[in-house]
């Protein structure tokens, strides 16, 4: 693992943001920039998106590889050789629980989600952008 003291590691995880995290900023700029308005954390609708487009009814959500267990089968055992596994994996498995749980909600309300991962964003916000305007585009033909 890494060579932090605990201290260190303790540091680093408080300035761990819950909204307007870089990759968040990074596609609301680019969404912004192509015209389209959103809300941020919209509070009105189950998980709080971190953008609603909601003139198309579309949730999307900036997610992060560790807290939101990206290739879960591999980052589980490597988590479980690590310090303190249990917290972890306990609460990556609840988050990943809660995102389906959100999504479920979302869908049966109408909405269509869409789930980034936070190296996706920084890597090719522009493919992001194909995506989110490819979903526009499916809504729009079917209306």
């Amino acid at each position: 693992m890494d060579n932090l003291t605990k201290e260190q590691r303790r540091k680093n995880m408080q300035h761990i943001r819950s909204k307007d995290t870089s990759i968040e900023v990074k596609l609301r700029k680019a969404l912004w920039h192509r015209g389209y308005r959103y809300r941020k954390n919209d509070k009105r609708l189950p998980g709080k998106p971190d953008i609603a487009l909601t003139k198309y009814k579309i949730a999307i959500f900036c997610d992060s590889e560790f807290f939101h267990g990206k290739d879960w089968e591999v980052l589980k055992p490597r988590l479980e050789r690590g310090d303190n596994s249990q917290y972890w994996i306990s609460k990556i498995t609840r988050n990943r629980e809660r995102d389906e749980e959100v999504n479920k909600k979302l869908l049966f309300e109408g909405w269509t989600v869409i789930r980034f991962w936070g190296k996706d964003i920084q890597k090719n916000v522009e493919e992001c952008l194909r995506v989110v305007e490819e979903t526009i585009f499916d809504i729009s033909i079917q209306e």
